[in-house]
């Protein structure tokens, strides 16, 4: 049987119905990890013993009765890889740096402690760029991460491991995170869903800290009622995480098959300019005419501040990152790399411990922090925050959901933009805004451009991810499946 073919909720279901047990689909998938990993690279770490135990227990559990002892069900029994920035305890967790290769979470993440309430096995960390900073997954201090459909390819970034991992079928669901675009803009490269959720709609408890008002928990997989699963379980107030909000989480999977027709779409006219590639433009036409047959309603708006939101972005992240990154210093997180005196062992831990992308940002973030300079950047870059957040604001009272491209390009060759990191920064140009503003954005496969996928970007309303579920949903039923490459 080709299970690694069938969705996250396929599988669910074959596991409700006793059709196949948890250790069966947990073993399929942990030899499907055994059988690529060395070609694509997308795990940091396997917790095969553990995940197979977790899968007996949820296979005894698999009862009427003793079902109802969990918390949402809608996953139970399919095995889940965890980005290498979420904590579960006794689990090596490295963010993908030196600076923490021996580092073993305490305590479960919110989101970990809940998946395990809903029966859900961990199967492993998958790889990311270092500290979640990449567009590429080349930042990774483990190894770099292939694109499944091209492997001289990236996946992107930074949840470029999550992304290959469900495309390459290795996982059917994978956890990413979110600080400017880490999983909408791989789950556009490779060809997979991504959700990005509303700010506070995800604890960050557990989370190994970027940029704290920008970073949100969210996920990868085949489809977007896979998607709608995942969140019906980790979405909610979380008392551990004062950004919570504390607004009811609605049953996904009642609203993806709504009727669409009269959803109003607005497409803004900034995102269309120059810089987007013709074919993907071309792409993304096609979906908007899909979508219209549908019967939803298209009209063009406009974002006028989104012009400066790369610039704005990185000053505002990269304050947040230097100043989240203080603490690995080998004294109170961190490897250790000299006694001698206090300056030297810091500098030499900070040195040796963090990759070159991880150090431009922290000089970046403590530049635009220091004297003489804060009025000038870092508050002036909140104060054009606030401008892009009252723009997305005023757009989604016209409409419901805004449509735009995901990347400028199509997946792009290892190594192409190392030497210049504000190419690489462009990547990011259409999803660091969303971040900004803390509405919520789905990435959805709508084509290809020579053989590589393409993603549409619906953007909704705070806390309206069941409208962009239910859109991207009825997308898919038009656009057709997917079949992802065999490697």
């Amino acid at each position: 049987m080709e299970l690694y073919k069938k969705t996250a909720s396929e599988i669910a279901e074959m596991i409700k119905s006793k059709e196949i047990t948890s250790e069966e689909v947990t073993k399929h998938f942990l030899e499907r990890i055994n059988l690529l990993e060395d070609k694509i690279g997308a795990f940091s770490s396997v917790l095969e013993e553990k995940a197979l135990e977790s899968a007996k227990i949820y296979d005894n559990d698999n009862n009427e009765e003793k079902r109802k002892n969990y918390d949402n069900t809608s996953l139970f029994g399919v095995p889940v890889a965890l980005k290498d920035n979420i904590l579960s305890k006794g689990d090596l967790t490295t963010a993908s740096s030196k600076i923490l290769a021996n580092y073993e979470g305490i305590y479960d993440a919110t989101v970990v402690e809940r998946l395990k309430k809903a029966g859900v096995p961990i199967v492993g960390k998958a790889n990311m760029d270092e500290f979640a900073m990449g567009s590429s997954n080349e930042n990774s201090a483990i190894k770099s991460v292939s694109n499944p459909w091209d492997l001289e390819r990236v996946p992107g970034g930074s949840s470029g491991g999550s992304a290959a991992a469900v495309a390459a079928q290795m996982i059917p669901i994978a956890l990413g995170t979110d600080t400017g675009g880490s999983i909408r803009q791989p789950a556009c490269l490779t060809g997979t869903v991504g959700i990005k959720p509303t700010y506070g709609r995800v604890s960050r408890y557990g989370l190994m800290a970027f940029g704290s008002s920008l970073d949100q928990i969210g996920a990868l997989a085949k489809s977007t009622e896979d998607l709608a699963r995942i969140m019906k379980i980790i979405a909610g107030y979380d008392e551990k995480d004062p950004t919570t909000a504390d607004v009811e989480v609605p049953d996904y999977l009642k609203s993806i098959n709504n009727d669409i027709k009269g959803l109003r779409i607005g497409l803004p006219k900034e995102y269309f300019a120059e810089g987007l590639d013709k074919n993907i433009k071309e792409v993304v036409n096609k979906a908007v005419e899909q979508l219209k047959g549908l019967g939803a309603e298209i009209k063009e708006v406009s974002l006028p501040y989104v012009e400066y939101a790369i610039s704005t972005y990185y000053i505002i992240s990269s304050a947040e990152a230097a100043s989240n990154l203080s603490r690995y210093d080998g004294v109170r997180y961190g490897v250790r790399k000299s006694d001698d005196s206090v300056e030297d062992m810091y500098v030499k831990s900070r040195s040796e411990g963090f990759g070159p992308e991880v150090k431009r940002r922290i000089m970046i973030g403590n530049y635009v922090l220091s004297s003489g300079f804060y009025d000038a950047y870092y508050k002036k870059a909140s104060q054009v925050r606030r401008l892009i957040k009252d723009d997305f604001e005023r757009v989604l009272t016209e409409v419901d959901i805004i449509l735009t491209p995901t990347s400028p390009t199509a997946a792009f060759k290892k190594g192409e933009k190392n030497t210049d990191p504000v190419q690489m920064y462009l990547a990011d140009i259409y999803t660091v805004s969303i971040n900004m503003a803390g509405v919520p954005a789905i990435c959805v496969p709508a084509g290809f451009v020579d053989g590589l996928p393409v993603g549409i970007q619906l953007i909704g309303n705070y806390f309206k991810e069941d409208l962009l579920f239910n859109a991207s949903h009825k997308f898919e039923e038009v656009r057709g499946k997917i079949e992802y490459p065999e490697i």
